[in-house]
């Protein structure tokens, strides 16, 4: 240790002996513990009740106890939930946590002696060193890397992410040169996780070697992809771990500001992450002379223009800069001439919390997990038709089975499974034939997919994929900036296409058309907004080119999805002459008693909503949904109309 070195270490050693003298006093409690998650998902499944009905039951039942707010654990599908730690028991995880079921478990396991096991998800490792449900088979599949504090630590806490590593990738690095710092990235064959894949190492390199006296660090987490909420959920449960990686990755590029430009629609990320960054700043991490080492560093928190194209990094520069968010040409890359014309590194804000890992344990356990041109792991937001929605975070060359199947759970209700929407509204919609392609940039580019920035949509029998191409196409179309002739109306024509064929007004010309104009579109845009529109239509015509050629020659959605193409029609013989349900449900009058109180649905007055379907009791099944419409069988006409 050099004596530069000294103060470095000896000033952070103050601050971590702190840290985990507070963090042991939680691993082993004098007194009950309750972590309860409050990110987002957290509070959308009513964490906040929950959490009111904790504090009332403590109360009436005089239990003293310590709560602490924790973010997202990643099994998004059984929030709200609460972790209980109590003197003498191991840590047990309760999922689905009602008010009602938390006022059970103070009163029973925390008053007496009763765990709850009906209410149990699993129990916790005592004094885990990454937060483990060992008796939950899911997280045996996983890797818990960048989450490894989701769920386990107070977010609006920092000593207690110094008490479980964190900053020690900083102290390291300072103790290093910033080519020093560089070369360690590079060998951990880290590449960018928002969805391009370029090698991280070699973008800091670019933007260090570039001519400029001032030099930026900026952190993506305008996250908008339908489906996708990784960004969110670490900045929400994680948010040093940013934090602590822009630092490094400012140090080493020699930046000496930056900015996070997140999602204004993310409200809770914002002020935790606000929060964060004043208590850096409060015990010398952050700000002038970090830590004694000469180096400054100033971090401001910048709310994004709610704009998808912002996401592409020299929109958002445009965007911080206070014009509008559009893309411009490259080269010059941001490196070279970003914000302010200034040399400018921009990251998401994955790839930064991956720095920080990788200083702080070395390049070479990062690079042993993954594939030889895929290092490190994954994280996905598991949504759509799959049992255990949610953050996921496994090893890359994960095949898409494993990650549906064993670490999701399968598809719901026993139905079967169709297709994986992979890699945001731009990704590629992939059929089971691709479920044993590994997660990686090569292999899912080569399928017609690509890693993106990690959204997964699972889909199963009961979805149209014409319909689903049309969804995802509306959507970037309508966020298309308008910038480029090809994506502005190439978009919009692809979309015109595909509505006729949802009708069943197409022509099987139309299905070359459209291959031909997403060709076009993705070799004539300007960023990978346009690049990869067409994505979910060019791989849907791929691998489910049978869909199409049914909704154009038999006017037919084999889903049962298309309104124009489906009816609803009730059964005579299985219909209950008494039951009056579907009459009740119908937002148009549509269904009416006929004959021999047999209830009929006037054709033209039908919405095709579904009400009549969901309001139908079971035992009777008497509502059914017919495509082509010509199969309809004639119906008397309704009273008025008799």
């Amino acid at each position: 240790m050099t004596k530069s070195q000294i103060p470095i270490v000896k000033n952070f050693e103050m601050i971590r002996s702190q840290a985990e003298r507070e963090w042991q006093a939680l691993k082993i409690p004098e007194e009950p513990i309750i972590w309860i998650g409050t990110a987002t998902c957290g509070r959308a499944a009513g964490a906040l009740n929950t959490l009111q009905a904790i504090e009332e039951e403590l109360a009436k039942g005089n239990i003293k106890a310590k709560i602490i707010h924790v973010g997202c654990m990643g099994h998004c599908y059984a929030e709200p939930m609460v972790t209980v730690a109590k003197p003498g028991y191991p840590p047990v995880c309760y999922g689905h946590v009602t008010p009602g079921v938390a006022s059970s478990v103070i009163k029973n396991f925390l008053g007496g002696d009763d765990p709850c096991f009906e209410f149990l998800l699993g129990a916790l490792e005592e004094n885990p060193s990454i937060p483990t449900v060992f008796e939950l088979p899911r997280f045996k599949h996983e890797f818990r890397s960048l989450l490894r504090n989701c769920g386990y630590i107070n977010p609006e806490d920092i000593h207690q992410y110094i008490a479980n590593g964190g900053y020690r990738g900083l102290v390291k690095a300072l103790q290093l040169s910033p080519e020093q710092v560089i070369a360690e990235v590079k060998r951990s064959g880290l590449r960018g996780r928002g969805g391009a894949g370029f090698p991280t190492g070699r973008k800091w390199e670019l933007c260090r070697k570039a001519k400029g006296n001032i030099r930026c660090i900026v952190g993506n987490a305008d996250e908008g992809d339908p489906g996708a909420f990784m960004d969110r959920a670490i900045l929400e449960s994680d948010p040093h771990s940013v934090i602590e990686g822009m630092i490094i990755g400012g140090f080493a590029v020699g930046a000496h500001e930056g900015y996070i430009y997140v999602r204004a629609e993310y409200p809770l990320a914002v002020k935790r992450l606000r929060h964060a960054l004043g208590q850096a700043e409060e015990i010398g991490l952050l700000g002038n002379n970090i830590l004694s080492s000469g180096f400054d560093f100033h971090l401001e928190l910048m709310q994004g223009a709610s704009a998808f194209v912002c996401g592409e990094e020299t929109a958002l520069i445009a965007s911080i800069e206070g014009k509008r968010g559009m893309p411009t040409p490259r080269p010059p890359y941001p490196a070279i001439s970003g914000l302010f014309g200034q040399p400018t590194c921009i990251n998401n804000v994955k790839s930064f919390a991956s720095t920080s890992l990788i200083l702080s344990q070395g390049a070479k356990l990062y690079a042993d997990i993954g594939t030889k041109e895929s290092k490190g792991t994954a994280v996905f937001a598991l949504a759509g038709k799959v049992v255990n929605t949610g953050l996921v975070e496994v090893p890359m060359g994960t095949t898409l089975r494993e990650l549906i199947f064993d670490v999701g759970g399968g598809i719901p209700k026993k139905r079967g499974f169709k297709a994986v929407q992979i890699g945001g509204p731009s990704g590629g919609c992939l059929p089971e034939s691709k479920l044993n392609t590994p997660v990686d940039f090569a292999s899912l580019t080569e399928a017609g997919a690509m890693m993106g920035s990690g959204g997964m949509v699972v889909l199963d029998e009961d979805n149209c994929m014409v319909d689903t191409a049309r969804y995802f196409l509306e959507f970037t179309q309508k966020e298309s900036c308008g910038k480029c002739t090809f994506c502005r109306l190439g978009t919009k024509q692809m979309l015109d296409i595909l509505e006729d064929i949802c009708r069943g007004n197409g022509s099987l010309e139309d299905i070359d058309l459209l291959v031909e104009l997403g060709e076009d579109i993705k070799a004539g845009s300007l960023c990978n907004l346009g690049k990869t529109a067409p994505n979910p239509i060019l791989t849907t015509i791929r691998y489910f080119r049978e869909e199409y050629e049914a909704h154009i020659i038999e006017k037919r959605c084999p889903a049962l999805v298309c309104k124009e193409l489906i009816a609803y029609y009730i059964l005579p013989d299985k219909c209950e002459r008494s039951c009056d349900a579907c009459v009740g449900s119908c937002p148009t009058e549509a269904v009416f008693t006929g004959k021999k109180r047999i209830k009929v649905i006037d054709q033209s007055k039908c919405v095709k909503c579904g009400s009549c379907v969901d309001a139908c009791p079971p035992q009777y099944d008497a509502v059914v949904r017919i495509s082509p419409v010509s199969q309809l069988p004639p119906s008397e006409p309704p009273p008025d109309k008799a």
